[in-house]
């Protein structure tokens, strides 16, 4: 998607995305309703827990090690005490988790104290061993850690949201005219084939042109509110977006 797709049209309104966001849950529940806050803390991990595995592993970690550390992490991070860590001066998921999962690296392991596979379930499923062969097919990239993290974390953030996008569309009736137009979610306007694709759906260009621009006006109210979900300053989505694509391009 353009840089400019993501700045035009009309934006979902700020309030109204972040009044439900996930994060703020975390940080306005951890220290006095756990359940509630782990509920929200748990769907952001089962979203955005393969950035981290691909950190670890570019830390220098081995395979075997980095699924027994991503899971021990999760695990810890999940116990009810563990919310009590969710500092409010920290606005974003993105940078509380990666400053735990560095203090976890530097302290439990190296104490010996993580938790091994077997030991002890997390309290989300996470696929490790189909990560490792996700991890294997990405392509070469000698970027910094953290920078692969902020790469990778956007990279899960609009894999999310258009997974939404197409259940939308499914509820909907409308799986085919998704999975033919969802290529236009990606490039300029001018480079979308709207004659090519009016045929396929048996609609008029026109009508294509207005398909496309509901299509990707409802993928970017998505997108703030999935990148809302992750903050806890509503005020923050725009910067935080404008970073996220940054990170994409580098």
């Amino acid at each position: 998607m353009s840089s400019t797709e993501t700045g035009s049209s009309s934006p979902v309104r700020p309030q109204a995305v972040f009044a439900t966001t996930h994060w703020s849950v975390v940080l306005a529940t951890g220290h006095n309703d756990t359940s509630r806050a782990q509920n929200a803390l748990g769907r952001l991990c089962q979203t955005y827990w393969y950035p981290l595995y691909v950190y670890v592993r570019r830390r220098g970690y081995s395979a075997h090690d980095s699924q027994d550390l991503t899971q021990a992490f999760f695990a810890r991070l999940l116990e009810h005490q563990s919310l009590t860590t969710a500092d409010p001066d920290r606005g974003r998921f993105r940078s509380f988790i990666l400053t735990a999962m560095n203090h976890f690296l530097t302290s439990e392991w190296k104490r010996g104290t993580a938790q091994k596979r077997g030991g002890g379930s997390p309290m989300i499923s996470l696929d490790l061993a189909a990560a490792e062969d996700r991890f294997d097919l990405e392509p070469a990239d000698h970027s910094a850690p953290d920078k692969l993290f902020e790469k990778q974390w956007a990279l899960a953030l609009l894999a999310e949201v258009l997974n939404r996008l197409e259940g939308e569309y499914q509820s909907e009736g409308k799986t085919d005219l998704f999975n033919t137009l969802k290529q236009s979610l990606m490039g300029s306007r001018e480079t979308q084939p709207y004659a090519e694709l009016a045929p396929r759906l048996a609609m008029n260009e026109s009508a294509v042109k207005v398909a496309v621009h509901r299509l990707r006006k409802r993928y970017r109210e998505l997108i703030r509110a999935e990148i809302a979900n992750t903050l806890d300053d509503s005020q923050d989505v725009e910067t935080e977006m404008q970073h996220l694509f940054q990170a994409l391009s580098e």
